[in-house]
């Protein structure tokens, strides 16, 4: 059977209406594939940004070492031995949201809270007044010292290039705080004490300075 071609004019002819639609359907495909294939690679990538890692929070509590804190330990007489075993064995566990921590010696007088830490030092030397106003014997409490009245207890509040140390004057046995200086409202941790050395340590009268008044 001899195959007849078809006249011109009975050929068919491409569908113009379909060819359009493929072209339209390939030049959506190709740019929607290199989207999709962008953002699969992004996800894969490692982030280097600012947003990659969490930053530590400002206001976070720093860790506390494991190791003890560093403190003197002089040799006590007996009663200011059994007095500071009553004081520490007062004091809390934990400090605000500060945890105890070891000390180096002496934990019948001595304690520490947190990083940096804040350290309690009983039956230190008995803080005196000066005579004069511009001085006296060593190591005297100036007359124009800063004195804390807080809840029964004075405290002499010495400010430092690095911490502020606060020291009982109204007590029959000296406490000693020290709270370095990054931490605000120094004098508010001093207080924090205050309670246990009005409950173990008995006050005294003479040589009491008169910005101790309550």
């Amino acid at each position: 059977m001899v195959d007849v071609e078809a006249p011109p004019e009975q050929r068919k002819k491409p569908d113009s209406t379909t060819r359009g639609a493929a072209l339209w359907a390939a030049a959506i495909a190709v740019p929607v594939a290199l989207l999709v294939g962008i953002l699969a690679f992004g996800k894969m990538a490692p982030r280097d940004d600012a947003d990659a890692q969490p930053n530590p929070s400002a206001t976070g509590p720093a860790a506390v070492p494991s190791t003890a804190v560093q403190l003197a330990a002089p040799k006590l007489d007996a009663r200011t031995t059994q007095v500071c075993l009553a004081v520490t064995s007062q004091l809390p566990t934990e400090l605000r949201d500060l945890p105890a921590r070891k000390v180096s010696a002496g934990p019948e007088q001595n304690a520490a809270y947190g990083e940096p830490p804040i350290t309690v030092a009983c039956g230190i030397t008995q803080p005196t007044m000066c005579e004069r106003v511009d001085g006296g014997h060593d190591g005297c409490v100036p007359l124009d010292a800063t004195m804390f009245a807080m809840n029964g207890v004075c405290w002499w509040g010495d400010d430092g290039p690095a911490a502020d140390v606060f020291t009982t004057m109204d007590r029959e046995v000296a406490v000693q705080v020290t709270v370095p200086g990054s931490y605000q409202q120094t004098a508010q941790w001093a207080n924090e004490f205050s309670d246990a050395v009005v409950k173990t340590i008995k006050s005294k009268t003479n040589g009491v300075p008169s910005g101790c008044t309550q």
